[in-house]
């Protein structure tokens, strides 16, 4: 996973091998997917959290995210999620629409949550979505 999403991430700083470790020792986060694409997800009482997702570029417009996504949402429903939520650099326009046509609407933002190298921070752009 963290080959993957240092490949992906390349304007912000990549999960290193020991936080994805971390994240997964809690029986509340799960991960879905493989080498190419994946997902990580945590679920507390009802709610859904999209912790992080990524392709790697050798493997994207394949339709992948698009899957991962609905897969990540059918598991998070079979451990009673009713509402998902994630948060998206505003600058990531890809994703967004990824999200959009999954069913998220934006509801709120973060400002200046993202650091970049070398340029101003980005807006956070919080997203949800119902699972029921």
């Amino acid at each position: 996973m963290a080959r993957t999403h240092a490949a992906a991430f390349t304007q912000s700083r990549p999960w290193s091998a020991a936080e994805f470790a971390d994240l997964l020792d809690s029986p509340l986060t799960f991960a879905i997917g493989d080498a190419r694409c994946f997902a990580l997800v945590r679920v507390i009482a009802d709610e859904a959290e999209l912790l992080t997702i990524a392709t790697h570029p050798a493997h994207q417009r394949q339709g992948l995210a698009r899957q991962v996504m609905q897969d990540w949402q059918d598991l998070a429903r079979t451990r009673s999620a009713t509402e998902a939520f994630l948060e998206v650099a505003a600058d990531n326009t890809a994703a967004q629409a990824l999200y959009q046509a999954c069913g998220f609407a934006t509801c709120g933002t973060r400002p200046g949550y993202y650091a970049r190298k070398g340029a101003a921070p980005v807006d956070a752009v919080l997203m949800r979505c119902s699972l029921r």
